[in-house]
């Protein structure tokens, strides 16, 4: 069951409006984007409230790829719009996008989308999605900034309709407006939402986790929570990455005490560290004590470069001065003077760490004079490419410093505590955990209930399902189309999962091509069968296999010929199964076959 028919739901037209809410008499600013008028919205009886409606387009059950949508009688909007990296049996897949179908389909209703805060899993999919469709897209300066990089990399740009806001702001959006909280999280201007519509308000935290002591020195809004939670939270959505952590999340200040204690502990050496290139934050504290040092940073890594020059431009990166210098320029110096910020805290294998460490990099050479320091915790699946990395480091000489042997990492999500007192301020009657896998949402729920809300209040989703809500209760409603889309180079879409599964089986088992020429109207074989194996054995090794399997072959294509049922798209099948049951009871292995068969006639006359 779809949530939508095919002809939508809608709304008279309504403009966009930001309204500072910090200021006296609330001033407007009219964004002058006039929505288009959709179709007739879905009919209700008069008895019935209207739920506002949650689909949940990405980031359930994952990590990565963010996404929901809100929908209250026929107004929507979207928060996030991120990306996710490929797991290992994505075999060439570059990044992994959320199904843009529902938005397509919906656009006309859509009034924007607002991002909570510039990592890659709510910002990485914005320039696919402007590729389909316009709207307006609403963000703090940082975010808009990073935004703003991605979009002049794809050429949008110039007809992207962004728009600065601040904590504090709300925007309209037809029925519903949204009021920004400030938050602390591991890159600067992050906020949650206080969404309004006439069901309620709806918290949705985006991630979070509660710092007294920032870098940036802007302690999250609790004051601003405890004011909401007063008029009465009807709904949540909370982060739910740290959900199995006790205690709370460690201050990012912390983080900077350790880079002073290793950068004096191992004097004499080059130290390259390696973090998330969008933790401005933790960038800040590497330059803060390179340059108390005496030490000259470099940094490795396209992203890396464009976010500390954006956060730079922005105010948000203090880059005391004669600090820089070019990745070229780092033999000029001694070892024991340089620091080198890079990427690859997860083992990418095009990042510049991985290449370091299989000595790729243009610039430089790892040896025993190198101190490398992973500043970053892997992300779930990227554990054994990480210590893939950190072990090809070490064969090399370096010293390797990672996240459990220092206080080298702190996460920017909140742990149980801080769970604990976000739902114990909010107080919301209804409670659905979001961002992150099943084991973690499975978690927040308990914790939810063990902060006393029922159990029939808190809801665990998945992607594509939509939870409705009113006033009197909270249920599942529907599904929307809410897949997984693979970029592949320059492809977007057009490798699925049946692509996926072909890749998967040629690199396990190879691959073995069957060709041979035939005369129909001879019933004869003129050339083959010649057998080429890729991946599968090396032929030189294995000439009786190949034997058999050029007689097997030749006896099925010669008795079609001779029966006159040389129908080659029932030869085909017949002749991949019989090569498959001989090549597996000889191997114990299943290469993917392909019978190339030319007829000598069609040859002579195209």
């Amino acid at each position: 069951m779809i949530l939508y028919t095919e002809k939508g739901a809608g709304m008279a037209n309504t403009d966009h409006k930001i309204i500072d809410a910090s200021a006296k008499g609330k001033k407007t600013l009219d964004s002058g984007h006039k929505a288009k008028k959709p179709a007739q919205a879905a009919e209700y009886s008069g008895s019935e409230p209207v739920p506002v409606r949650i689909a949940f387009l990405g980031g359930i059950n994952e990590v990565g790829k963010n996404m929901t949508l809100y929908e209250y009688k026929g107004d929507m909007f979207l928060v996030d719009c991120g990306l996710a990296f490929p797991d290992q049996d994505m075999l060439g897949v570059d990044i992994v996008l959320p199904d843009f179908t529902f938005i397509e389909r919906n656009i006309e209703s859509i009034r924007g989308l607002i991002v909570t805060h510039g990592h890659e899993d709510h910002i990485g999919g914005i320039a696919y999605l402007l590729k389909l469709v316009s709207l307006p897209i609403y963000g703090t300066e940082l975010t808009l900034g990073l935004i703003k990089g991605k979009l002049r990399e794809h050429g949008l740009l110039n007809e992207a309709d962004l728009r600065v806001v601040k904590p504090g702001s709300i925007i309209e959006l037809g029925s519903f407006t949204a009021e920004l909280i400030h938050v602390n999280h591991s890159i600067p201007d992050a906020v949650s939402l206080a969404i309004r519509c006439e069901v309620g308000v709806i918290i949705h935290t985006g991630d979070f986790k509660i710092d007294s002591t920032p870098i940036d020195g802007g302690m999250i809004d609790l004051a601003a929570f405890a004011r909401i939670s007063a008029e009465g939270v009807l709904c949540m959505l909370s982060d739910s990455t740290n959900a199995e952590r006790p205690g709370y999340t460690v201050t990012e200040s912390r983080v900077g005490d350790a880079f002073d204690s290793i950068f004096r502990k191992v004097e004499g050496k080059r130290l390259i560290v390696a973090t998330f290139a969008s933790n401005i934050h933790r960038v800040q504290q590497i330059m803060d004590v390179a340059h108390s040092l005496s030490k000259k940073v470099a940094l490795s890594g396209r992203s890396l470069e464009n976010v500390v020059s954006i956060g730079a431009e922005l105010g948000y990166l203090k880059i005391p001065e004669g600090l820089m210098i070019e990745l070229s320029e780092v033999n000029d110096y001694p070892q024991s003077e340089l620091v080198i910020i890079t990427t690859g805290s997860q083992g990418e294998p095009l990042s510049a760490l991985s290449r370091m460490s299989m000595s790729e990099h243009r610039n430089i050479e790892v040896g025993p004079g190198d101190c490398v320091v992973i500043s970053a915790t892997p992300i779930p699946g990227n554990e054994k490419t990480v210590s893939k990395v950190i072990n090809e480091l070490m064969k090399l000489g370096a010293e390797v410093v990672y996240e459990k042997m220092y206080d080298v990492h702190v996460s920017g999500h909140a742990c149980q505590e801080e769970l604990k007192m976000m739902l114990g301020i909010v107080k919301p009657k209804y409670f659905i955990p979001v961002h992150g896998e099943q084991k973690h949402l499975r978690k927040h729920a308990l914790l939810a209930q063990s902060m006393g809300i029922p159990d029939e209040n808190v809801v665990i989703v998945d992607n594509g399902y939509v939870a409705e809500i009113t006033s009197q209760n909270i249920r599942i409603g529907g599904k929307v189309p809410a897949g997984r889309v693979f970029v592949d180079g320059y492809g977007i879409g057009d490798v699925g999962s049946a692509v996926l599964k072909d890749r998967k089986r040629l690199s396990q088992d190879g691959l073995l091509v069957v060709s041979m020429t035939v005369d129909r109207k001879r019933m004869k074989i003129l050339a083959g069968p010649e057998i080429d194996s890729r991946g599968f054995v090396y032929v030189k090794e294995a000439e009786k296999l190949m034997e058999d399997a050029k007689a097997l072959s030749q006896d099925i294509i010669s008795a079609s010929l001779k029966n006159g049922s040389a129908d080659w798209a029932t030869v085909k099948p017949r002749l991949r199964d019989e090569m498959s049951r001989l090549l597996y009871e000889r191997t114990k292995r299943s290469p993917m076959i392909i019978p190339v068969i030319l007829e000598y006639g069609k040859l002579l006359n195209p």
